[in-house]
C-alpha cells in the first residue's frame, strides 16, 4: 500500500508543540500516522467540513482539540492545518 504524503504548515508544527505541553502528542501522532496510512480510514471517525471550512476534515484529538487536515488526491498528500482548539484559522 502506498503512503500518503504528510505535510505540517507552520501552524500545525507550533499547534504541536503546544500538543506537546499538554501531553496529547502521542495520540495526535496516532491520527498523523493514520492519515500517512489512509485520510479516509474509519474508526475513528472523521468530520467533513462545510461552509468556509469546505474541502477540509477534522479528527478529535480530545474533546477541546480536532487536527484538521486537506486531501489532494492528485498528489496523494495530506496537509495538516492545525491540531489545537476548534476550527480557530
Amino acid at each position: 500500500m502506498v503512503k500518503w504524503r504528510i505535510l505540517l504548515t507552520k501552524q500545525a508544527l507550533k499547534d504541536l508543540n503546544k500538543l506537546r505541553s499538554s501531553g496529547l502528542s502521542k495520540k495526535a501522532k496516532n491520527l498523523v500516522d493514520l492519515l500517512e496510512t489512509n485520510p479516509y480510514t474509519n474508526p475513528p471517525a472523521y468530520e467533513k467540513l462545510v461552509g468556509n471550512l469546505n474541502g477540509m476534515y477534522s479528527r478529535r484529538i480530545n474533546i477541546q482539540h480536532r487536527l484538521v487536515y486537506m486531501v489532494n488526491e492528485e498528489e496523494h498528500t495530506v496537509k495538516v492545518l492545525s491540531m489545537w482548539t476548534h476550527y480557530e484559522f
